[in-house]
């Protein structure tokens, strides 16, 4: 899969394809579905498949501390979109001067003269452009002056349940991991870089790995059983804090910290996946250093015993 890092990078070997736009956090099952859809209808027309985002999405630009935290850092989305069959990736940066991008000029600039899109698959309530002011009638009224078909996707449903991003968020929050796994057909997971922390955990006899989220938000909070991957040939048990460390932090900045269970390791600046498992509980603020050593034993009970390792 080929990343393409603005409309600035196309090229002539980018143009002739088919293609869909969208945020899709997560990569969930509903997705999936549009996404099987591009490349099956790439596959028969002889032509690359190619996926558009804008980063950062379009709510975290205009509203980042009101915006849906994020399933799904850009990084994580990369290599789950390429095992899907995706052939080219369009990144765009959302800023100010593509706020204020007409739904006409981003037809014209990336769909017609930028990638010459031959199909396009669309989410049936698609919106885009200045005021929003872009939706499914306008790019099929372009299609036809333009030479290219626009097909409408309508939401996926599995087993009566709505699959969405937001439903997902849901279950994350209330720490319904296999109602998640269902909606994305994977285990919920978060990616990141091992980097230096505060040693806390190193004082009290619980190292932890502590991870860049790059993320505004993440979209759970809380302890958790975790599966560590990336370490070697098998998971490895875990606790991870997700949340603001608000005992002994200034509360504001989200966190993900990992315990790897009986692990004594130097990994600074591997990549590794949490995968989680279990809610044990939600995050709070302990009245001293010492009751949250003690809870942390208590936790790392709870994942031993979910494990079975004694």
């Amino acid at each position: 899969m080929e990343l393409i890092r603005g409309l600035h990078s196309l090229r002539a070997r980018h143009r002739g394809c088919v293609a869909t736009v969208g945020a899709f956090d997560g990569v969930h099952r509903g997705h999936q579905a549009v996404i099987a859809e591009v490349t099956a209808r790439a596959r028969a027309l002889g032509l690359p498949s190619t996926l558009i985002v804008f980063e950062p999405l379009p709510r975290e630009y205009f509203a980042p501390l009101q915006a849906p935290p994020r399933l799904m850092s850009f990084r994580e989305k990369v290599p789950v979109l390429r095992d899907l069959g995706i052939d080219q990736l369009l990144r765009i940066r959302f800023d100010k001067r593509f706020a204020a991008v007409r739904a006409t000029e981003f037809i014209r600039d990336a769909l017609v003269e930028g990638l010459g899109v031959r199909h396009l698959v669309v989410g049936d309530d698609v919106h885009f452009g200045y005021g929003r002011e872009g939706n499914i009638e306008l790019l099929r009224e372009w299609g036809l002056r333009s030479g290219f078909t626009v097909a409408a996707t309508s939401t996926i449903e599995l087993q009566g349940e709505r699959v969405s991003s937001t439903r997902l968020r849901a279950l994350l929050s209330e720490g319904d991991f296999e109602a998640a796994e269902r909606l994305l057909g994977r285990p919920y997971s978060m990616a990141g870089k091992v980097v230096v922390g505060k040693r806390l955990g190193a004082t009290i006899g619980v190292p932890t790995a502590n991870l860049e989220l790059r993320r505004l938000r993440a979209p759970l909070a809380g302890v958790y059983a975790v599966e560590v991957r990336g370490l070697g040939p098998r998971p490895l048990p875990g606790v991870a804090n997700v949340g603001t460390r608000p005992t002994v932090d200034d509360g504001t900045k989200a966190n993900l910290e990992v315990h790897i269970l009986d692990f004594g390791q130097n990994i600074y600046r591997r990549t590794i996946d949490v995968v989680f498992r279990k809610r044990i509980r939600e995050e709070r603020r302990f009245g001293s250093l010492d009751e949250l050593t003690s809870r942390i034993a208590l936790d790392i009970g709870v994942a031993r015993e979910f494990f079975g390792i004694r």
